[in-house]
């Protein structure tokens, strides 16, 4: 079965250079990579070049459950675009200024065992709690 890739944008009103650093520094991933309020991110690692590798970790705050998200910098294109692979799925990240902020554009490949909605809503609210904390 095949699915078509799911893509997920944001407009943030930053320069592209802070938004660029919001999404790739351990530090600032650790402050928004999470769907809501009750989950957080207690680790981040990046190795920002191609064949890097990025980890973090997501739990529940009630510590009930939790996953690390995983991959491997495929394309690194300065304040541009990010490419990467994550088990067999692979997913890209693009900066693009506009007047007034960056617009960021994510697309990924679906996983098969949830619904594409819920895949696209949770990987929407975690690029809107990014916009939050960069605009914040």
């Amino acid at each position: 079965m095949t699915t078509q890739p799911i893509t997920i944008e944001t407009t943030v009103a930053a320069p592209v250079e802070v938004v660029w650093d919001s999404y790739t520094t351990p530090e600032n991933i650790m402050q928004w990579n999470t769907p809501s309020d009750d989950w957080h991110t207690p680790a981040a690692t990046v190795d920002l070049r191609e064949g890097g590798a990025f980890s973090s970790r997501m739990e529940a705050k009630d510590g009930s459950m939790g996953f690390d998200f995983a991959g491997t910098y495929t394309k690194i294109v300065e304040l541009e675009r990010i490419e990467y692979d994550f088990g067999d799925r692979h997913a890209s990240v693009e900066f693009i200024p506009e007047d007034g902020g960056v617009r960021v554009s994510v697309t990924f490949d679906p996983e098969t065992e949830n619904p594409v909605e819920q895949q696209r809503d949770g990987w929407q609210s975690i690029l809107d709690s990014f916009k939050h904390h960069v605009e914040s």
